[in-house]
């Protein structure tokens, strides 16, 4: 069990979740013709991956390669974390059922 402290505004909330037992989803990248490009930001710098606990909540991982930067792991809505599927340009098959619904009506827009 790895417990992680859950964040806002970059400040511990009290609140955690064992990351061991979460499902995650990495950001995807694009290489520019000189650097791997974060499709889920826009950088090669700042990146940030999905969790999905035990619990249905989704928690985004938001970490930079910056030097003392501060990573941040905050939960965040069903339908942004359908919008970062969509960013970064998951498979059907890969995603969680419970987001399909939401993934295709933002297909839609």
């Amino acid at each position: 069990m790895r417990i992680t402290a859950l964040t806002e505004n970059e400040r511990k909330t009290g609140r955690w979740f064992d990351i061991d037992k979460a499902d995650l989803f990495k950001e995807d990248t694009f290489w520019n013709g000189n650097n791997h490009i974060s499709k889920a930001t826009g950088s090669q710098w700042e990146h940030e991956y999905l969790f999905l606990t035990k619990g249905g909540v989704f928690v985004l991982h938001s970490f930079s390669d910056y030097q003392g930067s501060i990573e941040s792991y905050e939960i965040i809505s069903k339908e942004e974390a359908a919008r970062w599927f969509v960013k970064n340009e998951y498979n059907q098959s890969d995603i969680p059922d419970i987001f399909r619904a939401a993934i295709a009506e933002l297909e839609v827009e």
